[in-house]
């Protein structure tokens, strides 16, 4: 009986340390990508800031793609999870609630939403992060027509399409604000904002 418990206890020990690499290697990943893009950034790179060596990297993951694929699945989770603690609000606070999030985060918040958007890049040829985007886009959509579907009326035809146009005009203004230099967090606020109350006659 204490041999069987002893080894169930290493094995748990075993399984919490590769549980804290594994957490520094996503770190690692997410800092390079935030410093000089995924593009730029290298297996060695990655291991370097989890204090590792590469090789030794490779033990958790089988590349940098994997890292990624895996990472990018997780911070997905965790803001569609954020995202739906609004849906008990009434529409009109759901979509200021929304609004805040995304344009007016904290800074781990913008920080994260830059590397959603790079990873939405790197999507494009990359069939496991595709498929993540996919549902990410999916499930974003559904709780955007669920607001529309509550609101008094819709400038569209259906919930659907609101929800489309206004997920569009989300990536499309925080995305905007990457590269755009006539156009700030504030503005892409007000835009995302207006756009969307009148969408949904809510103005």
């Amino acid at each position: 009986m204490p041999k069987a418990k002893l080894k169930r206890t290493a094995g748990k020990r075993r399984d919490s340390r590769g549980d804290q690499r594994r957490r520094k290697i996503f770190k690692s990943l997410h800092d390079c990508i935030l410093a000089q893009g995924y593009v730029k950034t290298t297996l060695a790179d990655i291991a370097a800031g989890a204090d590792m060596s590469a090789s030794h990297l490779l033990y958790y993951f089988n590349g940098k793609e994997a890292i990624l694929e895996q990472y990018f699945a997780n911070v997905s989770v965790r803001f569609l999870e954020k995202i739906e603690e609004f849906s008990h609000q009434e529409p009109l606070e759901q979509i200021h609630s929304l609004t805040d999030f995304w344009f007016r985060g904290e800074a781990g918040a913008v920080k994260e939403i830059g590397f959603m958007l790079e990873c939405f890049g790197a999507a494009v040829n990359d069939d496991v992060l595709k498929v993540t985007k996919a549902d990410f886009d999916t499930r974003c959509k559904a709780y955007l027509a669920n607001i529309f579907d509550d609101c008094p009326g819709i400038f569209m035809s259906s919930s659907k399409d609101a929800a489309e146009i206004v997920y569009g005009l989300m990536i499309g203004l925080r995305s905007a604000v990457y590269f755009d230099s006539d156009i700030d967090l504030e503005d892409a606020h007000r835009l995302f904002l207006g756009s969307t109350l009148r969408m949904g006659g809510l103005d």
